[in-house]
């Protein structure tokens, strides 16, 4: 059964419930159970006002994109929307990104409430709040690239768009704080919930190791977050238990040599075969060295060498990434790359300087966290808008956070129904269908009071 968007879920309505992925499918019993924990008829669907006043704070931030660490406009609306809410959230150290609990939370140095805790005067302490906070993570920043759509909403800074679709997460995370924040006033939050609005996902090694530094983490016991995806549609969301993205490294190479002319090779180190050589057998050396499964791999991106076509030049620059599948292959990356670079650069008589610059750890979703979410979807929209999802090559900072803490990331489907246009992230054309952000609401919510129900 697949209710419509503001129809509020029974228990009987998840008798023929499954949940995807290997291993993630809970009993429809077992489903049915926590729903009707929850209540007979789940609350926290998203008003139409609401929903309204969230479609144009997103339009807002598409129009008004801010890079890494300087997203001090976002998190200035982000935090006076919150504040207007009656709810107490704190600004980051580094004075972008903010985070706000709802209901009481632990505090990092152990009072009975954190600062910037989002119980407002008046408001109750939600019941349960001695079991630990349940995170939802929002990241803020835009992109570098121009945006190209012909839209209203469109990008009003040069060469800055959200391509990525930043901007609505951030806006349902913000709605979805919103309307816990009421539920929780009613007494119907059954624990506390941390929102967490993180800068810089697009910087490696991304914002997140600052914002764990600061203390987000601290009290949390599980964490969700989602991601646009322009291959899903919109009602819909991916899910995948284990590995849902892969870790992304940045690699540097210099070589040099003493130069010379191309007349006599053979007295100098050509540096420009040297250069070829590393480009393409340091990927098939590393092929060789590492399990095939793990998917690590080289791509080189830049390359650059040489003046004159009758001089053999003495430096060398190569740049690309270094890709891999599982934390094993990750760990390890450092040194097999240094490895097979400084032999395949020495067969050929140049010296290399090696950058190599970590990014982040793929993102491995845990099986309770994934369960979590398809339980949720599968109340607000039925089993049918759950689909499986393939482990990207992207990366994803969110991976940062569950080497602490258990947790997961949907793939939110931003596809209009019918779309067959092909409008992929980080493009300038890239848009979503905004009744995402309804769905990625209603998500968050039925996982914040389905999770406050689970033994």
């Amino acid at each position: 059964m697949s209710p419509e968007p503001d129809a509020e879920l029974s228990a009987d309505d998840t008798a023929e419930l499954h949940a995807p992925g290997s291993g993630t499918a809970p009993t429809a019993a077992a489903v049915s159970a926590r729903i009707a924990a929850a209540g007979p008829r789940m609350p926290g669907t998203l008003p139409d006002a609401l929903f309204a006043e969230l479609v144009a704070f997103r339009r807002d931030l598409h129009m008004h994109p801010e890079l890494g660490n300087q997203e001090f406009r976002t998190t200035a609306a982000v935090k006076a929307r919150l504040e207007h809410a009656g709810l107490a959230p704190r600004v980051l150290p580094a004075g972008t990104g903010l985070v706000c609990d709802i209901g009481s939370a632990p505090a990092p140095d152990g009072d009975a409430t954190a600062p910037g805790t989002a119980t407002a005067p008046g408001m109750d302490p939600a019941p349960g709040t001695d079991r630990p906070v349940l995170a939802l993570r929002a990241d803020l920043d835009a992109l570098p690239i121009p945006d190209t759509k012909t839209v209203s909403y469109r990008s009003t800074i040069p060469h800055r768009a959200h391509a990525c679709g930043h901007d609505v997460h951030t806006t349902v995370v913000l709605g979805a704080g919103l309307v816990l924040a009421a539920l929780a006033r009613e007494g119907r939050l059954p624990h506390p919930v941390r929102l967490i609005f993180q800068p810089a996902e697009e910087v490696l090694p991304g914002g997140a190791p600052d914002a764990i530094e600061a203390g987000v983490l601290d009290g949390v016991g599980r964490i969700l977050a989602v991601h646009c995806d322009p291959r899903v549609d919109a009602g819909r969301i991916g899910l995948r238990t284990g590995p849902i993205t892969s870790a992304c490294d940045r690699l540097e190479v210099s070589l040099d040599g003493p130069g010379g002319h191309t007349a006599r090779p053979h007295l100098t180190t050509d540096l420009v075969t040297a250069a070829a050589k590393v480009a393409t057998e340091v990927p098939a050396l590393l092929a060789r060295r590492v399990d095939t499964r793990s998917g690590l791999v080289v791509t080189w991106g830049r390359l650059e060498t040489g003046h004159a076509c009758n001089v053999i030049p003495q430096h060398a620059e190569l740049s690309g990434t270094v890709r891999c599948l599982d934390l094993p292959a990750w760990r390890a990356a450092p040194d097999l790359v240094h490895a097979a670079i400084d032999e395949i650069a020495t067969l050929g008589g140049a010296k290399s300087e090696i950058n190599y610059v970590r990014g982040v750890p793929p993102v491995v979703n845990e099986h309770g966290a994934t369960e979590l979410l398809a339980d949720a979807m599968t109340a607000r929209r039925g089993a049918d808008a759950v689909e499986d999802t393939e482990q990207s090559l992207g990366g994803e900072d969110f991976s940062w956070y569950l080497e602490r803490v258990p947790g997961a990331m949907a793939r939110l489907g931003v596809r209009r129904p019918g779309d067959t246009s092909r409008r992929d992230l980080h493009c300038g054309d890239f848009d979503v269908d905004e009744n995402a952000i309804r769905i990625g609401v209603e998500l968050f919510t039925a996982a914040a009071l389905l999770d406050g129900h689970r033994p």
